[in-house]
């Protein structure tokens, strides 16, 4: 027969499986737990090597140390949350081939330091919300592989550094936190195969120049909710193998190049409900390769510039979708919410020649002004001469 056993024993509770056998009982010890045990060290020497889940939540050990799990190779659930954690060392995960979910959540740690969850071969869940983390490390997650979710939501994260995922691949899910305002170049470089890469309600000045670049092999990568400031020119440059770019309800000041070329595989753009403060000026937007292209709900000025807007590639939709239908204005404020459709584009010059008809009027009023002073000039003349020759009778 089989059954569970319940020990306590040193602020743990050991949780032992037993089947009896013809001649001897065995047992194992699948789950320890030592919540709330005011523990101020991990307790290695006293936990068997047969342990599969294990929850040190509420001790008060402030760092763990490299190797801190090491010869806990059945371990497939470690659960550190609510401790007083504020260092990770590098490698503290190492030799743990089975592990499948690890939770540090509730703590104060600060950095994701450099190597600290690296070579995590087989995890599927690392939970890293709700703590107070400000910065990570350049190659934190290095080698470390199949992760179904990385989360990071809810922690005061305000910059993306360089190198902060190189070498984390098989990734289906990586959520980050709101309030991101500054994502440095290369930041992504070096992530490679990645289900779901979201980044939302950001507040940036600028999307800085090779902001992607070394990101490959991603299913959906979504901005959305932001507010991207600035799209500087090589953003985009040197990410691959995209397949779905998905740009959603952001607002952006201006665009000074938004180029997509063939060699960055992307099969989907889609860009809808982003508020653009400023059309991007002529050959600002490049779009090539792209298999499908959704362009809808956006609002773009709808000043003399709207010209070429609808010149732009972002005006050849791919979907059968009505551009001028499908996308409004934003100003001039008498047209604010008005779908371009509506408007008569005939009625709208285009910039340069505005600037040139004004230039002409404007000379033609110089000269007009000159004439009527030349020949109230001319007039006078005229007067005086004639009470000359009157005088003289």
């Amino acid at each position: 027969c089989c059954g569970h056993i319940v020990l306590h024993c040193r602020r743990c509770v050991y949780i032992l499986f037993c089947t009896a056998g013809a001649v001897f009982t065995l047992c194992v010890v699948p789950q320890v737990l030592c919540n709330t045990g005011g523990l101020t060290e991990i307790p290695i020497k006293s936990l068997p090597s047969t342990v599969e889940h294990l929850s040190l939540s509420k001790n008060h050990f402030p760092v763990i140390k490299s190797d801190a799990f090491a010869g806990l190779r059945g371990l497939k659930k470690l659960s550190l949350d609510a401790n007083n954690i504020s260092v990770i060392k590098p490698f503290a995960f190492r030799g743990l081939p089975r592990l499948r979910e690890l939770s540090i959540q509730h703590t104060p740690l600060t950095t994701v330091a450099q190597f600290s969850f690296a070579g995590l071969q087989n995890i599927t869940t690392i939970l890293l919300g709700y703590n107070r983390i400000q910065r990570v490390e350049g190659y934190a997650f290095a080698g470390t592989s199949n992760v179904r979710l990385l989360y990071l939501k809810y922690n005061p994260l305000h910059r993306l550094e360089s190198s902060a995922f190189s070498g984390l691949s098989n990734v289906e899910r990586l959520l980050f936190p709101s309030g991101i305002r500054v994502v440095e170049p290369d930041a992504f470089t070096g992530l490679d195969t990645v289900g779901y890469l979201q980044l939302a309600f950001m507040d940036l000045p600028y999307l800085k120049p090779f902001t992607f670049r070394g990101l490959s092999h991603v299913h959906i990568l979504g901005i959305h909710d932001s507010d991207l400031g600035v799209i500087r020119p090589g953003a985009f440059e040197g990410m691959t193998q995209i397949g779905v770019l998905s740009l959603k309800n952001n607002k952006i000041d201006a665009i000074q190049e938004l180029s997509l070329r063939p060699a960055n595989r992307i099969k989907v753009l889609t860009f809808r409900g982003n508020h653009l403060l400023e059309t991007p000026r002529s050959g600002a937007v490049i779009i090539q390769g792209v298999e499908e292209l959704n362009v809808i709900d956006n609002h773009f000025p709808c000043d003399c510039r709207i010209h070429t807007l609808l010149d732009s590639p972002l005006a050849n939709d791919t979907t059968g979708i009505d551009f001028r239908s499908k996308n409004y204005c934003i100003s001039p404020l008498e047209v604010n919410g008005k779908a371009m459709s509506d408007l008569d584009l005939d009625s709208i010059g285009r910039c340069q020649e505005q600037v040139t008809r004004g230039n002409l009027e404007a000379s033609k009023g110089s000269a007009h002004s000159g004439g009527i002073e030349t020949y109230l000039l001319s007039d006078s003349v005229i007067i005086v001469y004639l009470l000359a020759v009157l005088y003289n009778r």
